[in-house]
């Protein structure tokens, strides 16, 4: 009897019948979570890129005058109409313009805010369009949902109640003299 079980286990421990199957299950889990992760990163970081391409135009207009009596309704419009991979983004953005100390070259001490999805009231930005030759720190952000929620980068993200993120997006300017 102990012969037989012996002689069975010579015979599958030589069969290699299956054996990819074997590795396949094994390493498919980890190659999906690499793929699942490779495509929510490809995916974030266009949607940033868009944002910063966005916000560096909105500037440059706003800059050289081609936005005139800018409001956060305007730069909202604006960053927008060029950033179009965000969905809502009109809903989602949250504009923040302070003018910068040079005396001190202080950058304001707060985060950045972006806008609770949940809340009826939102927070309370500053838009100071500035005074001539002051230099003007702009800081957008957006809430944007992760492609895979539950895996990769967006298990990583630190989210809002609703599960999004913000991503944010910053530029400079100077105002120029009339």
């Amino acid at each position: 009897m102990t012969r037989g079980i012996r002689e069975r286990l010579r015979v599958f421990r030589r069969d290699e019948d299956a054996v990819v199957a074997v590795e396949f299950a094994l390493l498919f889990p980890f190659i999906f979570f690499l793929f699942i992760w490779a495509v929510e990163l490809g995916i974030l970081m266009t949607k940033s890129v868009m944002l910063e391409f966005a916000v560096d135009v909105a500037m440059r207009d706003l800059r050289l005058g081609r936005v005139e009596d800018p409001d956060p309704e305007k730069l909202r419009d604006a960053i927008c109409a060029r950033a179009r991979i965000l969905r809502n983004c009109h809903d989602t953005i949250m504009l923040d313009m302070q003018p910068i100390d040079t005396d001190v070259w202080a950058l304001p001490a707060r985060n950045v805010e972006c806008r609770n999805r949940d809340a009826i009231l939102q927070p309370a930005v500053t838009f100071t369009p500035g005074q001539q030759n002051e230099i003007m720190l702009v800081r957008a952000c957006v809430i944007v949902e992760p492609l895979f929620p539950g895996t990769g980068i967006g298990a990583m993200l630190p989210k809002d109640q609703g599960g999004g993120f913000g991503m944010v997006a910053f530029s400079a300017f100077v105002n120029e003299p009339t």
